[in-house]
């Protein structure tokens, strides 16, 4: 997959504090890049470095070309409290020399969910839900090859996430917007991303894709036998996916498989020793990451 973004030993100093310290990451054309940490990790930081809001102390970050169009929604939305949500996107539409900007208009407030709104509610009145549409709408108005979204879930009920989380498959998958969102709920944005950068302390500490984190997360099967390195043998030959094999042996299996696999272990004259189920959850795989 080629790569839209590329950060490369990038850090931020803040007098002797280390914000960023050499973080590298890749974002590709498509992802839906979700960046993961608790608050003051160095997420909104990192983003403002991609956007020339902040100045980098050292490294670099490189877009595959000159011309690609980016949006951003960073610390919240930056919308004129007095004015509609039309009047507020018709005022970026002038700033931003948008063609046929009431058409433009139009079409972002359906698209976000705005359309309908009462055209004299102006955005001080908005729920805190609505404020994050609209800070969206303004940041998709010039159709960007690249929107940056930071914490947009923060603080919203249910259905606001619902309609948020909405918004953004339908900007990938629709439009073929490349996003990175970033939040500390690990949970929800296992719902929308497609890949996963994890940060603490200003250090990237894991990537890895949807599938990776699925692997992490999902059921498997622990056991110790009376002779592993036989065990691995006959258990490779039955089809049984091995995650990993130290002091014992990791099995990508179901439980409901543990009946047949100790019989056919005995089988072959091994013994099972310790057989257990280990369903990692989400919040315990991000855990046990930040604190290693």
């Amino acid at each position: 997959m080629k790569s839209l973004l590329s950060l490369k030993d990038v850090s931020k100093k803040y007098k002797k504090q280390d914000a960023l310290d050499h973080v590298t990451m890749t974002i590709n054309q498509g992802d839906i890049y979700g960046f993961i940490g608790r608050n003051g990790a160095g997420k909104t930081t990192l983003l403002r470095t991609i956007t020339g809001l902040n100045e980098k102390t050292a490294g670099t970050v490189e877009f595959t070309t000159e011309k690609i169009k980016v949006g951003a929604v960073i610390e919240g939305p930056a919308c004129y409290p007095y004015l509609s949500s039309k009047d507020n996107l018709m005022t970026y539409c002038y700033q931003q020399k948008i063609a046929n900007p009431k058409e433009r208009v139009a079409e972002v407030l359906q698209f976000v969910g705005l359309g309908d709104v009462d055209s004299h509610k102006t955005f001080k009145d908005y729920s805190l839900g609505m404020k994050q549409r609209l800070g969206i709408a303004v940041a998709i108005l010039s159709e960007p090859d690249f929107l940056i979204l930071d914490e947009p879930i923060n603080g919203l009920d249910p259905q606001g996430i619902v309609e948020i989380r909405e918004i953004i498959q339908r900007l990938n998958q629709e439009q073929g917007t490349t996003i990175l969102i970033s939040s500390h709920i690990l949970s929800e944005l296992s719902l929308v991303a497609t890949r996963y950068g994890i940060i603490n302390q200003g250090k990237l500490i894991k990537e890895l894709t949807q599938a990776e984190l699925i692997a992490a997360c999902s059921q498997s099967l622990l056991l110790d036998t009376s002779d592993n390195q036989t065990a691995v043998e006959v258990l490779n030959k039955a089809g049984m996916t091995l995650a990993y094999q130290g002091e014992k042996i990791k099995l990508m299996e179901e439980k409901a498989a543990m009946p047949a696999i100790s019989a056919g272990l005995f089988a072959a004259g091994i013994y099972v020793t310790e057989f257990s189920v280990n369903e990692q959850q989400l919040e315990d795989y991000y855990l046990n990451l930040v604190r290693a």
